[in-house]
């Protein structure tokens, strides 16, 4: 892992997103982390002495809203990597759906303007700060499930869209930023299935050994990231860097 490094986790109030947070501020290399959340639990915490307050810069940021998006990033000097958390699978609700039948809507654009506009914003209002950065990594959590060709099941179809969708994105913005930015790598990351409110009323079928807590994934996820630079920008990976069909 390079030295110095600035980071931002966008979704840090989270489970996984907290988890790479926390993951970040225990490394000497991370010089600042930049994390954004819903609401001010990042700051009590810090206060209470739960995170290390010294390298940590927080933000109440609403990461579908490009005007709060541009804002935070105007703010921000130096970034290395960005680093985007934000999902949602089911609301209070509704639960993805098993048949087109259950189709709505209005769900289907909330699936899209949190699990695929984020990222389009803060490529658009961070590109200019991670070209800067000879370590500049852009990455984003995806879903095995946005696969198309992977997809065996059915179902799902807000969620699934929102994420095909999202990778779509992430591979336009490694093409483009090729020719402009080549020291820049571009990651859509699948982080397998995190013991976390996202995913708690769907684990019961999850395989023996495969529920990961997030202390875990974060783990895993940033081990790829640190690896970004030995592969070609614009791939689709899972948490142990094995390719995910698009």
């Amino acid at each position: 892992m390079p030295t110095g490094l600035h980071v931002a986790v966008v979704g840090a109030s989270g489970g996984i997103g907290r988890a790479l947070l926390v993951h970040l501020l225990g490394r000497d290399a991370v010089a600042r982390v930049y994390a954004t959340t819903y609401s001010r639990a990042l700051q009590r915490d810090a206060s209470a002495g739960r995170v290390d307050e010294s390298r940590l810069r927080t933000a109440v940021v609403d990461a579908s809203d490009e005007h709060a998006v541009q804002m935070w990033l105007g703010g921000i000097e130096k970034l290395d990597w960005l680093i985007n958390a934000v999902g949602l699978l089911h609301t209070d609700t509704h639960q993805p759906e098993k048949s087109i039948r259950q189709f709505d809507p209005e769900h289907f654009q909330t699936n899209m303007s949190i699990n695929t506009l984020p990222s389009l914003l803060l490529a658009k209002h961070g590109e200019q700060l991670l070209k800067q950065s000879e370590a500049g990594v852009f990455a984003t959590l995806s879903a095995r499930v946005g696969s198309i060709e992977d997809n065996r099941l059915g179902g799902w179809v807000s969620y699934r869209a929102s994420k095909a969708a999202l990778n779509m994105a992430l591979k336009c913005l490694a093409i483009e930023w090729q020719r402009s930015a080549k020291s820049l790598r571009v990651l859509s990351l699948h982080p397998g299935t995190t013991d976390t409110a996202l995913s708690a009323p769907f684990q019961s079928g999850v395989p023996e050994g495969k529920l990961f807590s997030p202390e875990k994934t974060a783990d895993l996820l940033l081990t790829q990231i640190e690896q970004a630079h030995a592969h070609p920008s614009g791939r689709f990976i899972d948490y142990a860097g094995e390719p995910i069909p698009w």
